[in-house]
């Protein structure tokens, strides 16, 4: 399984993004090799429709699972029709996306099961 996680930065160290559409990077963990890439995420700067080619760039990848704070809408249907598992990471914190890997493996983040928050329609400022 492969596993998308929204990050500030290009490593397993650097702090969680809660933003799923404009993070800056995706790090995609690989379950089975034990191993991991970065990813800059291409819809970051998109003028409107970030969380939905945020989405399709993470398909693209083989991502089956995606971890972030927040899912709209639009991110979020686009997400499902690809067939991707979604989780929560926990409100209030901002961990390293190390830890964050950590809690899913400990099966202690929460499963989404529809949009979290209002979509943005083109704004800059994402989730929480």
């Amino acid at each position: 399984m492969r596993i998308a996680i929204t990050s500030s930065g290009p490593d397993l160290d650097a702090s969680f993004d809660p933003r799923f559409g404009r993070a800056a990077y995706f790090i995609v963990f690989d379950e089975e090799t034990d191993t991991w890439q970065s990813y800059t995420n291409p819809a970051m700067d998109a003028p409107g429709g970030a969380g939905v080619q945020a989405a399709q760039f993470i398909a693209n990848q083989g991502v089956t699972a995606v971890i972030s704070g927040d899912f709209g809408p639009n991110a979020y249907r686009a997400l499902s029709a690809a067939g991707l598992a979604m989780y929560l990471a926990p409100r209030g914190e901002v961990p390293s996306v190390r830890q964050l890997l950590h809690q899913y493996r400990a099966g202690n983040l929460e499963p989404v099961a529809g949009p979290t928050q209002r979509g943005h329609h083109g704004s800059v400022k994402g989730g929480r």
